[in-house]
């Protein structure tokens, strides 16, 4: 066949960038020739992700709990795929920075919109039965859950209320960690002693949090938004996605989980524990905590009035 001067052009543009790996052009090419086609189902894995679904009991409701689960799970990967993005460019433009946070209150819109699938999706009978195997599992352990809280404001912002006049910036990390808002619902403060809920989501991700918590200490979204010019720090439609951002993730969102476990954990005895013994309820809702990413974006009435009337 002729080479035109496209396929011409596209030979060099190979040709540069495998020089620059030092790797030999003719070599990929003739792997081409042995290359099978591109399928949708192996481009998606999906054999593997439809596989990944192994119920505890012969209930099944238990299924529809966990692909809900494995489905958020996937979400909080994209919203860090974004933020990372994000807080890993060094001088962000204004329509860049709206857009990432944009993208990222869209996962979370998806994610509050979607309990209506636990919250009217399975009969409480199921739920009350099959939730007794996962005893002492709990979404409380969604590690990355939390790094998208690190990677979104300042540790003295996730810090329990009560401890935060005595907690600073030159904090260490790990007495950080030991005094983050979630450890209250897996701790004892007066005895010290953790829950096994706890102490096991510990001893898997201990350690990469705390990695994580230094990583974004300078670079979390509000930290990448202070260091704007001032005059984009003004910028209305940014200031509209920074104050979505963090009503939608530590309200909207919050207040969506809560209401559905409370018509699960409630519905049949009477107040219950959480599968995992958390106090569910200081845990989730957003007027005991009053977890804010940029209380600066608020007036003092807005948080003063923090998770009220939700």
């Amino acid at each position: 066949m002729d080479i035109t001067p496209a396929i011409e052009q596209q030979l060099n543009d190979l040709e540069k960038k495998f020089k620059a790996i030092n790797q030999k052009t003719e070599t990929h090419l003739e792997g081409l020739l042995w290359a099978k086609p591109i399928t949708y189902w192996d481009y998606i894995q999906t054999d593997a992700l439809l596989n990944l679904q192994t119920q505890r009991t012969t209930l099944p409701d238990e299924m529809v709990f966990i692909m809900y689960h494995q489905v958020n799970e996937l979400l909080f990967k994209m919203i860090l795929w974004e933020v990372e993005q994000l807080c890993h460019t060094e001088q962000p433009e204004t329509a860049y920075f709206t857009e990432k946070l944009m993208r990222i209150s869209r996962y979370f819109d998806m994610l509050t919109t979607s309990f209506d699938i636990m919250g009217d999706g399975m009969e409480v009978d199921q739920y009350m039965k099959f939730r007794n195997t996962l005893t002492p599992a709990s979404g409380f352990q969604s590690a990355q859950y939390r790094l998208i809280e690190f990677a979104s404001t300042d540790l003295i912002n996730l810090i329990d209320y009560r401890y935060r006049a005595d907690i600073d910036r030159n904090t260490p990390y790990e007495h950080a960690l030991e005094h983050l808002y979630w450890q209250a619902a897996g701790k004892d403060y007066k005895t010290g002693e953790k829950s096994y809920l706890l102490s096991q989501f510990e001893k898997r991700y201990k350690g990469e949090f705390l990695r994580f918590m230094e990583e974004y200490n300078t670079i979390n979204i509000w930290r990448k938004f202070k260091q704007l010019p001032e005059e984009t720090q003004k910028d209305a439609t940014l200031v509209k996605a920074m104050r979505h951002y963090d009503y939608t993730v530590n309200v909207t969102w919050v207040m969506g989980h809560y209401n559905t476990a409370k018509k699960y954990i409630e519905s049949v005895s009477g107040p219950q524990e959480a599968t995992g013994g958390s106090d569910w309820k200081k845990y989730m809702h957003p007027k005991y905590q009053r977890r804010i990413f940029f209380p600066e974006l608020w007036s003092e009435e807005e948080l003063k009035n923090w998770g009220e009337n939700v």
